[in-house]
């Protein structure tokens, strides 16, 4: 079992029966339990975890629909609705047992329910492990904008079993490596490498990873809680990322990390032309993440509304486009206001080396 020192929440790596879980549960001996699953986690993840703790045995489960499109305002309320029909206070449990889209959308509702029920987070993706249920961002999407609705709240605990990751199809196992490729980005160089050969074998996860990843995350957030300074780094791959995730929203469907490993391989292209990379780095993760993560085709249609996307990223400021850049392999700058023509040159480069790849 390993024990990362968390804000105010305990965050626990390893087995969840050997984890301080069963004796959490007992606190919430005479409340109320409600359990938060998507149609995936229902059937792969919920049975193990309502056999396994008895504490669990008289828990009200809320079924919502599978996908990112789902992550809307209109789901939560009739969860909110819910709660309200079993009478849950702002002192009963909401567990949120699935990937990142459960995690966020179910915390955005524990969080905002009678101004803040307690929640806590079960994360099975490999996604939600390294990234979304970690650092107390909540949030749904406002049409293709990702996350544009959301509170900063920190669930009372966290707890990362990976067995759930046997669950998992390879598309989502491999989601959630790019966030771990983000993370020596930024930070690490060595895990960047160690992470793209890892991927070679990609369902055969070192947990050590999975821990130096998450370590990496929570030193940022414990360093810059509300994502003020610091903390922004880890937004690097998520301006362009998120816009090509919600553009081919509902055509392509591409999982959040495929959308992020593009936006990272397109941020560190704008990191060279803005002089901030050597040509050899940018090589290095252009090859390397290319090999795994293919670029959609883009057409000038897919490229203007993309663009006009950008502008309403929520990292923006004072009417400027801010992006994340490296200057080198594991280090990582923050605020760098681009010019919006500098996107459409990054887009065209990208719509051109597919027509050349093809």
């Amino acid at each position: 079992m390993k024990y990362i020192d968390a804000i105010d929440y305990k965050l626990e790596i390893g087995s969840l029966e050997e984890s301080s879980f069963s004796q959490f549960l007992e606190s919430y001996v005479n409340r109320k339990k409600v359990i938060i699953v998507d149609d995936n986690t229902h059937e792969h993840c919920l049975p193990y975890l309502i056999t396994t703790f008895q504490e669990l045995s008289d828990a009200e489960v809320i079924l919502l629909p599978e996908g990112e499109e789902n992550k809307q305002m209109s789901i939560a309320y009739s969860v909110w609705e819910a709660l309200t029909d079993y009478t849950v206070s702002r002192n009963d449990l909401v567990i949120n047992l699935g990937g990142g889209m459960i995690t966020d959308l179910g915390g955005f509702i524990a969080s905002c329910y009678k101004r803040g029920c307690d929640f806590i987070n079960i994360p099975t993706s490999l996604l939600g492990m390294v990234d979304a249920s970690i650092g107390g961002k909540t949030g749904i999407n406002l049409g293709h904008f990702k996350n544009q609705i959301g509170v900063f709240s920190n669930p009372k605990a966290v707890y990362i079993d990976p067995i759930f990751l046997t669950t998992l199809p390879d598309e989502e196992m491999k989601s959630g490596y790019a966030e771990m490729l983000k993370h020596g980005l930024i930070s690490n160089k060595n895990l960047f490498f160690e992470i793209i050969e890892q991927l070679e074998n990609y369902k055969e996860l070192d947990v050590e990873f999975l821990g130096v990843s998450l370590s990496i995350k929570n030193e940022v957030v414990k360093n810059d809680p509300l994502e003020k300074g610091l903390r922004k780094i880890l937004n690097y791959g998520h301006t362009i990322g998120h816009v090509i995730e919600g553009h081919y929203m509902e055509t392509l469907n591409l999982s959040h990390g495929h959308a992020v490993a593009i936006g990272m391989v397109m941020e560190a292209f704008l990191s060279k032309i803005e002089g901030k990379l050597s040509e050899g780095d940018y090589k290095q993760i252009e090859s390397n993440i290319l090999k795994h993560f293919k670029v959609p085709t883009f057409s000038d249609d897919d490229i203007k509304s993309m663009t006009e996307m950008l502008i309403n990223d929520k990292k923006n400021d004072s009417g400027v486009i801010k992006c994340c850049l490296l200057s080198a392999i594991g280090k990582c700058s923050f605020d760098n206001v681009i010019p919006e023509e500098r996107f459409i040159e990054t887009f065209m480069h990208f719509k051109n080396l597919q027509v050349n790849l093809n």
